[in-house]
């Protein structure tokens, strides 16, 4: 299941929880799985690990921010 054209990957829950839910949800899970800026080499490297752990794939440093996006 998982994943609709319409709903991107909210599509899992359903009918469940109204649309606004599922809107934030899908908003949160787009910025979080983009590659961020990293504050250290100030290039587009930075993915999220875990909850507010982030890794650069440029300089290769681990640092905490954070839970779902840098800013």
């Amino acid at each position: 299941m998982g994943k609709t054209k319409t709903i991107g990957s909210a599509g899992r829950f359903g009918a469940r929880y109204g649309k606004r839910i599922r809107q934030l949800v899908i908003d949160i899970e787009k910025k979080s799985k983009k590659l961020q800026k990293c504050p250290y080499c100030s290039k587009l490297k930075a993915k999220r690990v875990a909850v507010g752990i982030w890794k650069c794939r440029n300089c290769n440093k681990k640092f905490v921010g954070k839970a779902y996006y840098l800013e």
